[in-house]
């Protein structure tokens, strides 16, 4: 029996990707609408420090030495030993870290309650360490079907069944930081159970340099990354307060939501499709651009309607104890096009051997980020987040500026992308206005919420419906994979990219 082509692998793991991203939203919307609501901002902001310090260990042990199972045509169970060798020891040693700086950072942060968190944390950042080999496998052997549904029931299992009851019990923060190691350990014994692999320690290998060589590279990566997108929180934990960083934290979780299912879903089958892709360049070229289309036509109108609804979200899901959120939310919102944008392009980087370049070309953003979020996290949480909006939008201006480059592409291709999305995200966004206009006499954030977010919903899918081919033939393509009448079912080849 011949194997599947590549591309209907890719369509299957796309479809399974894109069905349990949805699930994830759903609980993680719910779980964090309740946590919030019933721990309020303090506690949020305590739970906020903690996820930041757990970033980092989750970058330096997560994956690193794992990641280059995907990356290789050909892996055996030598490769894979020497992977989770690593991963193992990068992992304790990350947590006995934790441990002991556990005090130091509470001192830092000026709050008590900082160093249970941490110790709770150092918990999940061992056992996030040790799923991360078979993690990689079942992204290599695109299996999202069951890395999607492990991760379903990992968050349920945490957020739902232990965070949900501790928090009503009165656990404060200790409730989002027990759900967060309840979780990771879900992930672990479901995804070695579904991927085993071999457990025997090997500690060299013919083949080790390539392998601590890739980690190396994904180390400072993921540092810098984690970097650009925690140190506004660390300079807001010292600067301002707990409260402070719940506010900023829950805005910024929330518009980072559709982004983060978004990468989830597609970033490893960009990665594991794009290594079969390497010597294609004209094939890596044209699926890229069907992602960057998408994300211009169809994620920024949708982020620009998110964002005008972001302070009636916040009232009617938060309640007025995190209004000032609505304002950050908003900011965050229009960033989710840009973000997207920024994690969807580095597997380009990745598969064409410029891997290096991620960390070259974000690093010197670092060094104007840091003494901008210093300056302005005095005047409070709106000013931290327009600095990092600024971050995000020069990352992605950077990344996608490399990958064009990497696949000899000129900047021109993407001006059609972006003049469908800012014209419908002009219509829809003038259709949201419109309906909060009409309904603002009620003077209630449900009421301009359901009128805002109905009417611009039913101008951009009158839109659709009756010219089609206003999304333009990349994005039609991969609605009309969900949505047959739309129009045809692949776009026009892409410009062709020269080896």
């Amino acid at each position: 029996m011949t194997a599947p082509p590549l591309r209907s692998l890719a369509e299957r793991a796309f479809k399974w990707s894109a069905f349990t991203t949805a699930g994830r939203f759903v609980l993680q919307l719910v779980a964090q609408i309740l946590l919030a609501r019933l721990l309020g901002p303090d506690n949020y902001g305590v739970y906020g420090i903690g996820m930041v310090v757990l970033t980092f260990s989750t970058f330096l042990s997560g994956n690193a030495f794992s990641y280059v199972l995907m990356l290789r045509k050909d892996v055996d169970d030598h490769d894979v030993r020497f992977a989770f060798s690593w991963q193992l020891l990068a992992g304790t040693a990350c947590a006995l870290a934790m441990f002991a700086l556990a005090a130091p950072l509470a001192g830092f942060f000026s709050d008590a309650r900082v160093e249970p968190m941490v110790h709770w944390m150092a918990v999940a950042s061992l056992l996030l360490a040790l799923s991360g080999t078979a993690g990689c496998l079942l992204q290599r052997d695109l299996n999202f079907r069951a890395l999607g549904l492990i991760q379903v029931a990992g968050y349920a299992a945490g957020y739902l069944l232990v965070g949900v009851p501790m928090a009503l019990g009165g656990w404060g923060p200790q409730a989002l930081a027990a759900a967060c190691v309840v979780q990771a350990a879900v992930v672990l014994v479901a995804s070695y159970a579904v991927r085993p692999h071999p457990l025997r320690l090997l500690l060299r290998h013919p083949l080790g340099a390539e392998t601590l060589h890739t980690g190396r590279t994904v180390f400072q990566t993921n540092l810098t990354n984690w970097l650009l997108m925690n140190l506004d929180r660390i300079v807001m934990g010292r600067v301002l307060n707990p409260h402070a960083i719940g506010l900023y934290n829950v805005a910024y979780n929330i518009a980072s939501i559709p982004h983060t299912l978004l990468v989830t879903a597609l970033q490893p089958t960009l990665l594991a499709t794009g290594a079969r892709l390497q010597d294609d360049r004209g094939q890596l070229a044209q699926a890229w651009l069907m992602v960057l289309a998408c994300i211009a036509v169809l994620l920024a109108p949708a982020s620009v309607v998110m964002a005008l609804l972001a302070g009636d979200l916040v009232q009617v899901l938060y309640g007025p104890a995190w209004s000032e959120a609505g304002w950050v939310m908003a900011v965050m919102f229009l960033c989710v096009p840009a973000w997207a944008a920024l994690n969807l392009s580095t597997p380009v980087l990745w598969n064409t051997g410029r891997k290096h370049l991620e960390v070259r070309l974000q690093l010197p953003l670092f060094l104007l980020a840091v003494p901008a979020w210093w300056l302005l996290a005095p005047h409070g949480v709106r000013a931290v987040a327009l600095a990092s909006a600024a971050v995000i939008a020069l990352r992605a201006a950077v990344i996608v500026g490399a990958s064009l480059r990497a696949l000899q592409l000129p900047a021109t291709v993407l001006l059609p992308f972006a003049g469908r999305g800012l014209a419908l995200a002009l219509v829809c966004g003038g259709a949201v206005l419109l309906g909060r206009h009409g309904a603002a006499s009620l003077n209630h954030p449900i009421v301009t919420l359901l009128a805002g977010a109905t009417l611009g919903m039913l101008v951009v899918l009158a839109l659709v419906a009756a010219r089609p081919q206003l999304l333009g033939p990349e994005a039609r393509a991969v609605v009309a994979r969900l949505v047959p009448a739309i129009g045809p079912r692949w776009p026009t080849p892409a410009p062709e990219a020269r080896p």
